[in-house]
């Protein structure tokens, strides 16, 4: 019998309410993605017609897989490692690889969010003059070969520290004073940047064309799988679902809590704003177009690094009141940036609070402090464009997806949808049945799976972005590897206290999990 202390006996933090929930689950959902990677996906897979499929994908897939996310966090009352182990002792390596995820994907995304802190500084004075390719790669970047190691760039390790100092100060303050508070205080303000805008862009010459551009449907493109899995690819990486963060904020939601309700709001606030973004993107880009006397379809850069820091300086330096409209935008870029950050990092705090004991602020700072110096050392460098460009595309499109692939099959073997349906159904006012069933533990798997092989095959067939092939297997590959490593190494660390001795609530007839056959042993 163990004797260490019973994990359920040590009390878990709580939001104030489900308007805290709410505001940070918007906060993690909404990210960097909506505003650079959404208005391009759309227009190259079929303009309006695409708006079908990613709204079905939204329904089909999204919703599911959130409330999936929602339920195993409020039944189970812990992190990623903690959830699995106490459904199946085998798991806890589960638990461990979706935080070694949030980990990786933390040391880049801090630095994107020092590029835009800065560049909203740039903005009030068009310092990237008439040339905004060279200025970003070049004076600021200082970005050398593909493959080189490059040497530290002061002026951006400075801004990355200081993005590090807001992180650690919001995360240590817990999860009401720190990331509630944050996320109600960032979430309004962002939306209201971001509609100031997308405003001002509707009334710049060439808007219409833009819109046009975005909006006019492709409905041949609909035939075509690769439309469908943009779409599902889509929703999926812009919901934050399936690695853990969900799982970890729903967590902590008061027990005997409507579920559904939130996840609706919090799925539509974050498409809505994808779709708010592709007018603003696109309202800009119709402009661009006119000024340089081209079409939409000849432009360069419309998505991802080079459309927030290329392209759109360049609109901005043509543009009537320019430095407002910039400062705006990245202003934007640091907020959505920023509250999805704290949400990854949340993820890596809370898995070591809970199995070291450590408090809100130890987690914070300990393992907060060793991501911060790890994310300067590596991409506060004249090779970090490369080097993210490369770890992004595995953590998300291998790391992920596999995440969601493994855990969704989990839990079809292991019989816990009907477990997680009563759970979600006990107090919402949306009630989920056979249908989400089959979507999340049937089809989605499938379609994920397909996604996954689709792109694996992909980059074992074809150099990323024509990069060197050692280059994308050190930095890329490496990245997984380090993942599944990491979550190896801590699973057979011990626990501070004994998570296993936990009745989860309500109870479910027929569930093979209670007191007397602990989470952690596998039941014969």
């Amino acid at each position: 019998m163990s004797t260490k202390t019973p994990a359920s006996s040590r009390k878990r933090e709580q939001w104030t309410g489900q308007a805290g929930f709410i505001f940070a689950a918007i906060g993690s959902a909404v990210g960097l993605g909506n505003i650079w990677r959404f208005p391009g996906v759309a227009y190259e897979n079929g303009g309006g017609a695409f708006i079908l499929p990613y709204l079905i994908a939204l329904l089909t897939a999204g919703l599911p897989i959130l409330f999936v996310d929602y339920a195993l966090g409020n039944r189970f009352r812990g992190a990623p490692p903690t959830v699995f182990r106490r459904i199946r002792g085998k798991l806890e390596m589960l638990g461990w690889f979706q935080a070694a995820i949030c980990f990786v994907i933390i040391l880049y995304y801090a630095v994107i969010v020092a590029w835009a802190a800065s560049f909203a500084g740039f903005s009030l004075n068009l310092k990237w003059g008439d040339d905004a390719a060279g200025f970003f790669k070049g004076e600021f970047l200082q970005a050398n070969e593909v493959g080189q190691v490059g040497g530290f760039v002061p002026h951006i390790l400075i801004m990355l520290a200081a993005v590090w100092l807001v992180t650690l100060v919001i995360l240590a303050l817990g999860v009401q004073k720190g990331l509630e508070r944050a996320n109600i205080i960032f979430i309004p303000l962002l939306v209201l940047l971001f509609v100031a805008l997308v405003v001002r862009a509707l009334f710049l010459p060439g808007a219409i064309d833009g819109l046009n551009a975005f909006f006019t449907p492709n409905w041949s493109a609909l035939l075509e799988p690769k439309v469908w899995l943009a779409a599902y690819a889509q929703i999926f990486f812009s919901l934050s679902i399936a690695f853990g963060i969900m799982l970890t904020y729903s967590s902590y939601i008061k027990k005997r809590t409507n579920l559904t309700g939130p996840g609706l709001v919090v799925g539509f606030a974050n498409s809505s704003f994808e779709i708010l973004a592709g007018i603003g993107v696109f309202s800009t880009l119709g402009f661009l177009a006119q000024q340089q006397n081209t079409s939409i379809s000849e432009l360069e850069g419309i998505s991802g690094v080079s459309l927030s820091f290329i392209t759109f300086p360049s609109i901005v330096s043509e543009m009537p009141g320019g430095q407002v409209f910039g400062f705006l935008f990245f202003a934007s870029l640091v907020l959505a940036g920023l509250t999805s950050l704290i949400s990854l990092l949340q993820v890596v705090s809370s898995s070591f609070q809970d199995k070291f004991g450590l408090t809100p602020r130890q987690g914070a700072l300990r393992v907060g402090g060793v991501s911060a110096v790890l994310s300067i050392v590596l991409f506060a460098r004249e090779d970090a464009l490369w080097v993210l460009d490369s770890v992004d595309k595995w953590a998300n499109e291998v790391g992920i997806v596999s995440s969601a692939v493994i855990m969704l099959s989990a839990m079809v073997l292991l019989k816990m949808f009907p477990i997680l349906r009563d759970h979600i159904n006990a107090y919402s006012s949306f009630k989920v049945g056979k249908v989400w069933q089959i979507f999340a533990g049937g089809i989605i798997p499938v379609v994920l799976l397909i996604m996954f092989l689709v792109e694996v095959v992909n980059v074992l067939q074809n150099s990323y972005s024509g990069y060197p092939v050692w280059f994308n297997t050190l930095y890329g590959w490496g990245a997984v590897l380090f993942m599944v490593v990491a979550a190896a190494i801590m699973t057979a660390l011990p626990w501070k206290h004994n998570p296993d001795e936990f009745v989860p609530e309500p109870a479910i007839p027929g569930e093979r999990i209670h007191a007397h056959a602990p989470f952690g042993k596998d039941a014969a």
